[in-house]
């Protein structure tokens, strides 16, 4: 049996996690985002390949949780055990920063809602609404240094608060559905061909990526956990129930108004779609709901934010500086750097008046890098036989197809992407090169073998290129 340890995250918290980091805002946007990008069928399509790699995906992380229990920093640590230090680091530090800016995206989206009650907060990124959103950044930043488990707690209270509307949408759309409405212009008018259901499909990728985001959550706060096999069973428990709830909201919704309706409401579209249905009530219940689920997505997300850089300088891919833990076992240094990071990006947003869908692109775009790799390590264990024992033939060629398939479905999520967010990586990946050095001279080690020189030169080139693309205007982001 295994040993559990008191004051860690027990099987509960841990699916709380995963539920309230996977259910931020993507929940409440989906009638009107998916309607605007594809038609009933094509979105159907797209729920089927998510679906499938998504639980692929899921099952990736539950069973490297189980088989390397020892790799107690999650993510970072599948990549660069299979894939070395500077692929490892690329991992965390692409996962870092995408985690921060999914969470200015929170904040951004917190406050247009909260605009539907206080007209002053605009659309969210107002002077206003980034004076709120940093009063919301640093009392965030004092709740978790209280330590882990109460933000555990927390995050667990606010994920049934966010449940509560979004139960209350399905059960109002399957009351007002109506098949007609459903099949009527099934496959997107003029756009039937298989290239233009192709291209519909293609274009609802980073609004599923972004929905699903934080399902692995619990394998980052694996060394937090009580029982090393409650994270594998969280993030499939979270990830079905997350599946399920969002296959109900986008397509019952297109059963209970037409696309083109659903694709001109404002943003949270679920908030008026309800109005629509049942009158102001059903928008001020869902606004609220999703005041409770940003606040709670917010807070997971930030837990996780001072989790992965400090994993990350404890396998000596971050400087030390991030080490630093207070009384209660918080990531301290990690927080307060993490903090800053959201801070700084928020204020960016204000200036370049980013929408929350342009940063929740970004920061999709991002995370598919942790994805892949954390698919390949997979794949690579099942392919050498690695920690598989020879009674183990059957298990190791399923987890070999499972894996095969998520590593297929991520480039598969890097071509849907498209080529100028991938390029906007290469900025980030640039930057992260200093980092990266400084952790490498304090533990006196080499930076860089051959090959990863010549990868990160690249890397610096087109970040390079990219930057200057973006300041003559040739690159933009919408």
């Amino acid at each position: 049996m295994e040993k559990r340890e008191e004051g860690k995250l027990g099987l509960i918290p841990l699916v709380g996690l995963v539920i309230g980091s996977i259910i931020g805002s993507g929940a409440f946007s989906f009638p009107g985002d998916m309607a605007k990008k594809a038609s009933a069928g094509a979105i159907i399509i797209a729920w089927v390949i998510t679906g499938i790699g998504m639980l692929t995906l899921g099952f990736v992380f539950q069973n490297l949780s189980n088989r390397r229990p020892d790799l107690n920093c999650g993510i970072y640590s599948y990549a660069k055990e299979g894939f070395g230090d500077y692929t490892g680091f690329n991992c965390a530090w692409g996962h870092w920063v995408s985690s921060a800016l999914g969470n200015v995206s929170y904040l951004v989206m917190l406050f247009c809602t909260l605009g539907y009650f206080i007209p002053a907060f605009g659309d969210g990124n107002n002077l206003v609404s980034i004076i709120a959103a940093s009063v919301v950044i640093w009392i965030v930043n004092g709740l978790i240094l209280k330590g882990v488990k109460t933000a555990a707690f927390v995050n667990v209270v606010t994920t049934i608060g966010k449940l509560i509307p979004i139960i209350v949408f399905i059960i109002v759309s399957i009351i007002v559905f109506n098949v007609n409405i459903f099949t009527a212009d099934f496959w997107g008018g003029m756009n039937t061909s298989i290239s233009g259901v192709v291209q519909q499909v293609r274009s609802t990728m980073l609004i599923t990526l972004w929905a699903f985001i934080g399902i692995e959550s619990a394998v980052v706060l694996s060394a937090r956990a009580k029982v090393r096999k409650d994270v594998g069973k969280a993030t499939i428990i979270g990830l079905l129930g997350v599946l399920i709830i969002y296959v109900l909201i986008s397509l019952l919704a297109l059963g209970a108004m037409k696309q083109a309706q659903l694709a001109n409401l404002k943003s949270p579209s679920m908030a008026y779609a309800l109005e629509l249905m049942v009158g102001k009530w059903g928008a001020v219940i869902v606004n609220v709901g999703l005041v409770i689920s940003l606040l709670g997505a917010y807070l997971g997300w930030t837990l996780i934010c001072a989790e992965l850089a400090f994993s990350a300088s404890k396998g000596k891919a971050f400087p030390k500086f991030f080490l630093k833990e207070n009384a209660n076992g918080s990531p301290e240094n990690s927080l307060l750097v993490t903090s800053l990071l959201i801070q700084f990006f928020l204020i960016c947003a204000f200036f370049s008046k980013s929408t929350y869908q342009v940063l929740y692109s970004i920061a999709s775009s991002a995370v598919l890098v942790p994805y892949f790799f954390s698919a390949m390590y997979c794949l690579k264990l099942a392919v050498t036989k690695e920690t598989y024992t020879a009674g183990e033939e059957n298990i190791r060629l399923r987890d070999m197809a499972i894996s095969g398939i998520s590593v297929i479905y991520s480039i598969w999520l890097i071509y849907a992407a498209g080529l100028n967010y991938l390029l906007l990586l290469t900025i980030l990946f640039s930057a992260g090169i200093i980092v990266y050095r400084k952790a490498k001279n304090e533990a006196k080690l080499v930076a860089f073998t051959k090959t990863e020189r010549v990868v990160a030169s690249i890397i610096l080139i087109l970040g390079v290129i990219t930057l200057y693309l973006m300041i003559t205007g040739k690159i933009t982001v919408v």
